[in-house]
């Protein structure tokens, strides 16, 4: 009897994981690097039209990982679950990035934190507003959100964010936020607004360090233009 023959994509799905098991992601494209992610969430089907088809949607591997779970099952071959784990996918990478950060002996520079910036917030489709509290040698003691939203005096405000380093019993503070205009360069009120928040935490002997605003692919440090 014909031994049955196996279907074509499961040829290539053994390829590209074997691909990854020898060299890791380097050399894959983003839509290969999709494609691998999906072989385990979405078993005996051809994964490398569903990629394409996310990348199209959504413009890059980082576009789709930031949309929504309902967003992403707008894709043909897209179901709850797979959706699901591609979340899963961008949470487990947030909370990588701020375990190496919160490992870091120390955070000199505003590359020390800048990569746990972009993948909390850069990518986030409105504003956000992150504090990352300090040791006295600037170690990480954790993060806290506090506004979703245009940062105003309705949504926040300088006391709110001393409140919270003191309540982490922080000596230090990085102020983050993201731009989802793309466009890094602080405005007036961020200007004023950090001004206000190092004039309130100085009072307590809380020191803010920077003001990194965040955007895909760069940021802007109030420190390093000497806005602080």
């Amino acid at each position: 009897m014909k031994e049955k023959e196996k279907p074509s994509h499961t040829g290539h799905r053994e390829r590209i994981k074997n691909k990854f098991a020898k060299n890791g992601l380097d050399g894959f494209m983003e839509h290969e690097t999709l494609e691998l992610l999906l072989t385990y969430s979405i078993p005996r089907k051809d994964t490398k039209p569903i990629a394409w088809e996310l990348i199209k949607k959504f413009g890059s591997l980082s576009g789709v990982l930031d949309a929504s779970p309902q967003e992403l099952m707008e894709v043909k071959g897209v179901g709850k679950e797979t959706a699901l784990f591609l979340k899963v996918v961008r949470g487990v990478y947030k909370k990588y990035a701020f375990s190496k950060l919160k490992k870091a002996d120390i955070i000199r520079t505003p590359e020390d934190v800048a990569n746990y910036c972009r993948a909390s917030l850069a990518e986030h489709k409105d504003e956000v507003f992150e504090v990352i509290y300090l040791t006295v040698r600037n170690t990480v003691i954790g993060t806290e959100v506090l506004s979703v939203g245009a940062i105003d005096r309705a949504s926040i405000s300088p006391r709110k964010v001393v409140e919270g380093a003191l309540k982490a019993k922080a000596v230090g503070i990085v102020l983050v936020h993201n731009h989802p205009s793309g466009d890094p360069s602080p405005s007036m009120e961020d200007i004023s607004f950090t001004k206000e928040v190092a004039q309130a935490a100085r009072i307590l002997g809380i020191m803010v360090h920077d003001h990194i605003i965040v955007v895909r692919g760069g940021y802007y440090s109030m420190r390093a233009k000497s806005q602080i």
